[in-house]
């Protein structure tokens, strides 16, 4: 059976949204785009690095997965994620989009995504990490599927825009596996959900 590993940068007060750049989400009016990139150092590279490095499948809401297309599908400027993510397998949640897929190894999950997740991970083959897809995140936190978190928490407040955890969310324990500080004061912590089935 394999993991779901969400993998996402956060604000002290939990905000996930636009993290890399300006115009990566402007939902909501929000207008802080691009808030991680002072705090980017060496450490966090090379964690970040050896988190990639992992063999690992891809789960991505809509929104994400055509940002991360966008952004990383046919760059030639040597950066070694780039082949990662492009042969990683992506799965998809959408309603919106048909198949074929643009991005290869592209599939998009059929019916209920919360469902797909869920016969997923019943499945052998390797973990399946998310990156961003809030949306995402907080359906498979109803039915307790993620079963580790990497965040990435950055020593700032933004006092706007859209959080991972909502605030209906249901009682989830975890416990704290991992943790490396950069030297610009960001925390990247590890937890793994206690009580995941």
């Amino acid at each position: 059976m394999r993991k779901v590993v969400v993998v996402n940068n956060l604000s002290l007060d939990g905000v996930m949204q636009a993290p890399a750049d300006k115009n990566e989400d402007t939902r909501g009016g929000f207008q802080l785009g691009g808030w991680s990139l002072p705090y980017n150092d060496e450490v966090k590279g090379k964690v970040m690095a050896k988190g990639m490095a992992k063999k690992s499948d891809m789960l991505f809401g809509r929104r994400t997965y055509e940002h991360m297309f966008k952004a990383w599908h046919g760059r030639n400027d040597g950066n070694p994620f780039t082949p990662l993510l492009d042969n990683a397998q992506k799965f998809v949640a959408s309603r919106t989009l048909k198949e074929p897929l643009a991005w290869q190894n592209s599939k998009l999950l059929e019916g209920d995504a919360v469902d797909s997740v869920a016969a997923l991970k019943k499945e052998d083959g390797p973990d399946l990490v998310i990156l961003g897809s809030g949306e995402l995140i907080q359906a498979l936190m109803t039915r307790k599927l993620i079963d580790e978190f990497q965040l990435v928490i950055h020593p700032l407040v933004l006092g706007a825009g859209r959080r991972m955890f909502a605030d209906d969310g249901a009682l989830t324990r975890f416990t704290l596996t991992d943790s490396v500080p950069t030297t610009t004061g960001v925390i990247i912590a590890s937890y793994r959900q206690v009580d995941a089935s």
